[in-house]
């Protein structure tokens, strides 16, 4: 994504927005909530999975890399939830998308402090980044209970049952 902005003398400087993708995993009207292990200053706080978009990578394509990173899951990507959230002072945009886990998958906790599965009465249970707290207005209507038993959280260890 690129964008324009006035230099000094009055010139258009062209920059290039690194954009950061996230996945709003949701399986039986709850979505997926991961809390940051680090750095300091934002451990603790929660998030959506997801990360940079690499050079030559498309938004899917990160995603899907991303969510096995971080959670050792294979996901299918759907609609964008949400508006662009500008952050870094302007140098970044997170663009947030829905997801559903292929599979049996189970996510675990291989780079957050612990996940937990949030109903849309338990989304203002947590801390969200800053970044991350305009998407769970809009995800919100997403979160509605579909048949099946809800995840079972087995603790801090990440992992969960269907």
């Amino acid at each position: 994504m690129r964008t324009e902005r006035a230099n000094d003398g009055g010139q258009a400087e062209r920059r290039d927005l690194k954009v950061i993708v996230g996945a709003a995993i949701i399986r039986n009207g709850r979505v997926l909530a991961c809390a940051r292990s680090a750095p300091p200053e934002v451990a603790g706080m929660w998030e959506f999975p997801g990360g940079k978009v690499e050079p030559g990578e498309t938004e899917t394509d990160a995603l899907i890399r991303e969510c096995a990173e971080e959670l050792a899951v294979r996901v299918e990507i759907g609609d964008r939830v949400g508006r662009n959230v500008r952050m870094a002072h302007g140098r970044s945009v997170l663009k947030v998308y829905a997801a559903r886990l292929l599979g049996d998958d189970q996510p675990q906790a291989l780079e957050h402090e612990a996940l937990r599965w949030l109903t849309a009465d338990e989304l203002d249970s947590v801390t969200w980044l800053p970044a991350d707290a305009p998407i769970v207005v809009a995800l919100r209507p997403l979160l509605t209970p579909t048949p099946g038993p809800p995840p079972v959280d087995h603790g801090l260890d990440g992992s969960f049952e269907a």
